[in-house]
């Protein structure tokens, strides 16, 4: 049985907006692809299973904290191991996790 969840809107990391201008294109994802998605805050990693109709089928991988990089066990009703259905449009590139911070202070120290 598949876990809903409302994922964030990926916004300006969206993979298919990323992809939208790009004759190429991209392809599917297949299974054992690694995915990423943001739920309340979080990056959220799946590891997928099966590809049906613009949809990911998978297993939760990792739930990592955006500010600080911990992974996590689990995040709101969300935990590793959890099947869960990611829709294209809620896929999302990865951000540099942590890095605000450290750029920040480089920028403190000149």
């Amino acid at each position: 049985m598949h876990k809903h969840v409302e994922w964030d809107d990926p916004g300006a990391d969206s993979v298919m907006r990323h992809f939208e201008k790009d004759p190429m294109g991209h392809s599917a994802p297949g299974r054992g692809d690694i995915l990423s998605a943001r739920y309340q805050g979080t990056v959220v990693r799946i590891r997928v299973e099966a590809y049906v109709e613009g949809t990911s089928i998978g297993e939760v991988a990792a739930i990592i904290a955006i500010d600080n990089g911990r992974r996590l066990k689990s995040h709101g009703k969300l935990a590793l191991g959890d099947t869960v259905r990611l829709p294209d449009e809620s896929r999302a590139l990865e951000p540099r996790i942590g890095q605000q911070d450290d750029d920040e202070e480089e920028e403190q120290e000149q």
